[in-house]
């Protein structure tokens, strides 16, 4: 059987991006269980209401991915895992240190993006996150129905032209 390759989107956590400003984004490897790894590959997996924990002392951190739902494998009999279990992340130490080093001092907080497959290997793509207030909310709900209607009427030109 030949080697999967590209990316294959899991999930995406669009939730994130509504509630926070992203402001760095790292790509992470995850230590699923066996089961969990097929039901990833089938999609069922939700990353609503998942966050990163940094764990571990000042000198060696951890970051572990928490509240990330993956079903159990309908054919994982006794061998399914916990479906809300921690799962740690796996990134480079300098990359741990200087996410672990921002969440302590500035108030940034680290949440989950999206989930995919790379080449056959299950990512998690974090991102480095500052809280939004309910009017930076509604500032970028007004921008984006702004665009919207910008597009709709640029869309109608082009069709009376023909």
């Amino acid at each position: 059987m030949p080697r999967e390759t590209g990316i294959k989107r899991v999930a995406e956590n669009r939730k994130a991006r509504h509630d926070y400003f992203i402001d760095d984004t790292f790509e992470a490897g995850i230590a699923l269980a066996g089961t969990e790894v097929k039901s990833l590959r089938a999609g069922r997996i939700n990353l609503r209401d998942s966050y990163v924990e940094v764990a571990g002392s000042a000198a060696t951190p951890e970051l572990f991915l928490v509240g990330a739902h993956i079903s159990p494998y309908e054919q994982g009999n006794i061998w399914n895992h916990d479906p809300l279990r921690r799962r740690k992340l796996l990134l480079h130490r300098a990359e741990i240190d200087r996410i672990a080093g921002k969440v302590r001092e500035r108030g940034y907080t680290v949440v989950p993006t999206k989930v995919y497959l790379k080449d056959g290997r299950a990512k998690v793509e974090i991102g480095l996150a500052r809280g939004k207030k309910l009017y930076d909310k509604r500032h970028d709900m007004a921008r984006r129905d702004a665009q919207r209607d910008v597009e709709r009427a640029l869309r109608g030109r082009r069709e009376d032209r023909r």
